[in-house]
């Protein structure tokens, strides 16, 4: 089976990495600012640059610590990426020069059985030329000027990763559709663009100025290389993996549950709070079914939102729940249900999404019947359109629940592609009026004569009424 070969961008804190990621996915994917150390985990999306395509990993900044230290799990991160990738980018940052850290690191590469190509970031203007010059020290080969922010330099990046890709040892473990062209099927095809450009014959190489490397509209929200778009959310045929989107307050256990899901370190874990702040999607296969995680960053109270990177982190999330079909919300059980808990989950329901909840830490309960009832209760009194939605019971640390909240998951998911009959739906819809009937207006009733139901994903339905103004949101909620 042929596959894509792995690039992994690598370097100190604040070099641009991310800035790169971006550029070559095509996309703002990872979240970019000032603040060094903001990429914790890794993150990965599939990439072009030209006619090469390539699966691309955008690691956190290497930084020494000890072993028990953020930096250091941040670390084992980076080096998984390392272990992963058939070429490695080291990035330099050539305005601040060679440092202490990046010697430190290019000594940890020079010794690997793999490419490393070296390039020298914000390299535009003066200052910048003669930080390039500097790079040569680290004996890593000639360094590559390049500015991930502006575009410049890509093109020599292209020709020394299509030399990597289609020449030498590294060639024959990867398939032709590393190699193919823009005009191939399969980039036809990819729904993620990266930098593009035109080789102009006549003069017999790739030229700077041919490179097209505007961003696909900044205003289309995405996720990890894929726009949201209405259509993704239609009939779908089968082999399409579950997008599945794990959300709660922060350190609730979220990726502790998606490292047991996964079935390895796969993401950032500790007792900081906080730690994750991209949205990072994971392949993953359960019962050989396709499934796109995504793990999200903890959603706090709006009021206690006062940092930029926060915000970014929290947008991030929200998209995340966009994009998903199903969400797992993740309630700690030993602090029971909180006001944002509920807030999480009404914002779910207002996206459409299908929706189950974990109660994690389960085997830290004693009164594990009370605690039930009383989420039960909270959720029935305040968000009944979250009526009668699945409770599963979990310890992501011991790895407990899995299946049954995999199972769980995938019972919502049928839920929210379902079809009712719509004889079925308007004996169900009289029996409610019956019950709970609509606003009267000046005095003459409000009569519901007819519904159908008119879509799926999430399951949605058209009501016929005498005073349609009459039907407002709380009488449909």
């Amino acid at each position: 089976m042929s596959r894509l070969p792995i690039i992994a961008i690598i370097g100190r804190p604040n070099v641009g990495k991310s800035t790169l990621f971006n550029r070559l996915a095509g996309r703002r994917l990872a979240i970019v600012d000032d603040t060094p150390g903001v990429t914790r985990d890794r993150r990965e999306a599939q990439a072009r640059l030209g006619d090469l395509r390539f699966r691309l990993i955008d690691t956190a900044g290497l930084e020494e610590g000890p072993p028990d230290s953020l930096s250091a799990r941040m670390r084992k991160q980076t080096d998984a990426a390392i272990e992963d990738a058939d070429i490695v980018l080291f990035l330099v940052d050539a305005r601040a020069g060679i440092t202490p850290l990046d010697e430190v690191f290019a000594d940890h590469l020079r010794p690997l059985d793999k490419p490393v190509l070296l390039l020298a970031n914000k390299a535009e203007g003066r200052h910048g030329e003669f930080g390039a010059y500097e790079a040569f020290a680290l004996g890593l080969g000639d360094p590559l000027p390049v500015s991930a922010a502006h575009g410049d330099g890509l093109a020599v990046l292209y020709e020394e990763l299509r030399r990597l890709i289609e020449e030498g040892p590294l060639a024959e473990r990867l398939a032709p559709e590393a190699k193919t062209r823009d005009g191939d099927e399969s980039c036809a095809d990819d729904e993620t663009q990266g930098a593009s450009f035109e080789v102009d014959p006549a003069l017999g190489g790739l030229v700077e100025g041919d490179l097209d490397f505007a961003f696909a509209d900044e205003r289309a929200e995405t996720i990890d290389g894929r726009a949201l778009r209405e259509e993704d959310h239609g009939d779908l045929p089968p082999a399409r993996p579950l997008k599945l989107a794990i959300v709660g307050r922060p350190n609730v256990g979220k990726s502790t549950l998606v490292n047991r899901l996964v079935g390895e370190e796969r993401m950032l874990t500790g007792p900081e709070a906080g730690l994750t702040r991209d949205a990072i999607a994971v392949e993953w296969e359960w019962r050989e079914r396709p499934v796109q995680l995504f793990d999200t960053a903890g959603l706090r109270r709006r009021s206690r939102i006062e940092d930029r990177l926060e915000q970014l982190s929290v947008a991030d999330t929200l998209n995340a729940i966009r994009f998903a079909e199903v969400v797992v919300l993740m309630i700690d059980a030993t602090q029971g249900l909180h006001r944002q808990d509920l807030k999480i989950a009404s914002h779910i329901a207002e996206e459409g999404r299908a929706a189950v909840i974990a109660l994690n830490k389960w085997d830290l309960i004693k009164d594990r019947l009370k605690l039930k009832r009383e989420i039960a209760e909270q959720i029935e009194r305040q968000l009944p359109q979250l009526r009668g939605i699945e409770q599963v019971h979990v310890s992501a640390l011991e790895g407990k629940g899995l299946d049954r909240l995999m199972a769980a998951v995938e019972r919502a998911e049928q839920r929210w592609n379902a079809r009712i009959q719509t004889s079925v739906f308007n004996r169900f819809l009289a029996a409610t009026v019956d019950r709970h009937p609509p606003p009267a207006v000046q005095g003459r009733r409000t009569k519901i004569r007819f519904g159908a139901q008119i879509k799926t994903r999430p399951p949605t339905f058209a009501l016929f009424a005498n005073h349609p103004k009459a039907v407002d949101e709380r009488w449909l909620r």
